[in-house]
């Protein structure tokens, strides 16, 4: 039986924090984002530092740690941490409040295209995204 074409193709899905919380959490809509993004072949993935953002009591270790497991979660290289670096400067945001939105759209700039955001940051992450990355509130 062939697949059935959706408006997601090949790509990349880049979960904020609260994106991870909410697919920790099982909200209905966040995870069937997901799970249509990795039934059309796009890679899911987390920033490391976001993990740790995601770090809360509201959110029990377990179930976070079961759901990184099915995710790539994508290291903060040199490369990443300039362009993000370059976003801030850009954007005219200071590091020390947006310093992890800013390593999470590096790293959706620097991912397979197309890339999306899920983000409950839709204002600070288009600023740092631009037009190059669908940015999708959750």
């Amino acid at each position: 039986m062939a697949r059935t074409r959706s408006r997601l193709s090949a790509g990349t899905v880049v979960l904020d924090r609260e994106g991870l919380v909410k697919w920790c959490e099982a909200d209905q809509r966040v995870t069937a984002f997901v799970r249509e993004a990795q039934d059309n072949d796009f890679r899911v993935v987390v920033s490391a530092m976001t993990p740790i953002e995601a770090q809360d009591v509201r959110v029990r270790s377990d179930r976070l740690r079961w759901h990184l497991s099915r995710l790539k979660i994508e290291p903060v290289t040199e490369g990443i941490s300039s362009r993000a670096v370059e976003l801030l400067r850009d954007a005219g945001l200071h590091g020390h409040k947006y310093a992890i939105d800013a390593v999470v759209a590096a790293t959706a700039l620097c991912s397979a295209r197309p890339a999306v955001v899920l983000t409950s940051d839709e204002d600070d992450m288009g600023k740092l995204c631009g037009k190059a990355v669908q940015v999708v509130p959750v």
